[in-house]
């Protein structure tokens, strides 16, 4: 069985882990990690709720559209028992092109969009996505504000935020829930969300929890992606220097080889020693993958192991 942690002052308890929906939405292109197929992909929501998850996160921009249409299949006739996330203001234009645009006009566009293609009549949390500089927090906020009003979101939250527009955007209404990439390769949440999160006692959701398979040691300097797979193409990934996390792994690894712990083990037991995470998102893609995932609980690693891997991750990020 799979702990629960509160979300925040919500009335609700979350999985400690939960459904990362980019998983799902590989050959729709855009935010995704290869091909799946409708048929694997409903039953592998299905599994992954009657293991116990309750909390399932997606976005338009996850396949475009893709990720959301076949979570709201999945859950037709269960949708009162999953807490399902989306957001908006990751666009795009008729080429594909992807754009940030939070402007009240969007926004409306893509909730109402994501009511339909996920099948229900409300979303229990909607987040602002990703902040744009062209546009001030409180303008989206307006329209979610009446959104929740109206019963089409439960609540509000904001995703990959700081803490200037987390304040700004209180103004308007409750931020329930923040979401930012969390792990052992980058904790700066720590730093600039941590204090916020219990001030506010708001929910955190992390994302890139496995570090997009890094962690794990399923994703190494060699691993070749197919092309519907965004670590394929995206600049995000290609431009960026992974080469002191590979460093940091192999060093890493032989100290979970020697505590009998596995990367996937470390990466979770990392994220969930802080009390102020709620919950770990995971992008599994296969029942092998949610099996280990749920399993990992089991032998979690204890505070010396974590401490040495952050350590070391650490020194081999910050050489020069």
């Amino acid at each position: 069985m799979i702990k629960k942690r509160f979300f925040g002052s919500l009335d609700f308890q979350v999985t400690e882990i939960s459904f990362g929906g980019g998983s799902i939405s590989g050959e729709g292109g855009g935010y995704g990690f290869g091909h799946i197929g409708d048929e694997d992909a409903i039953s592998l929501l299905h599994e992954a709720f009657e293991r116990g998850i309750n909390l399932f996160d997606t976005a338009p921009a996850y396949g475009f559209g893709l990720s959301e249409k076949r979570m709201g299949k999945a859950f037709v006739g269960k949708r009162d028992n999953v807490f399902i996330v989306s957001k908006g203001g990751i666009t795009w234009d008729d080429k594909k092109r992807i754009k940030i645009d939070n402007s009240p006009q969007v926004i409306q566009k893509m909730l109402e969009q994501s009511l339909r293609d996920l099948q229900t009549d409300y979303i229990d949390l909607y987040m602002v996505h990703w902040p744009d500089k062209n546009v001030d927090i409180r303008k989206p906020m307006e329209y979610l504000s009446k959104a929740k009003n109206e019963g089409k979101i439960r609540v509000i939250g904001l995703c990959n935020s700081f803490v200037e527009d987390i304040n700004k955007a209180f103004e308007i209404d409750r931020v329930d829930v923040l979401q930012s990439e969390f792990n052992l390769f980058n904790s700066s949440a720590k730093d600039t969300l941590f204090s916020i999160i219990r001030e506010k006692k708001m929910g955190f959701m992390s994302w890139g929890t496995l570090d997009k398979g890094i962690l794990t040691g399923r994703v190494t300097s060699e691993r070749k992606f197919d092309e519907v797979d965004a670590r394929s193409w995206a600049p995000w990934w290609t431009n960026d220097d992974k080469t002191p996390k590979y460093r940091a792994m192999e060093r890493i690894n032989t100290l979970l080889k020697e505590k009998e712990h596995s990367g996937l083990e470390l990466a979770l037991g990392y994220v969930l020693r802080f009390k102020e995470l709620s919950t770990a998102l995971c992008g599994v893609r296969n029942s092998d993958q949610l099996e280990t995932a749920i399993k990992a609980f089991e032998n979690l690693p204890g505070k010396d192991v974590l401490d040495e891997a952050k350590s070391i991750a650490d020194e081999e990020l910050h050489k020069t």
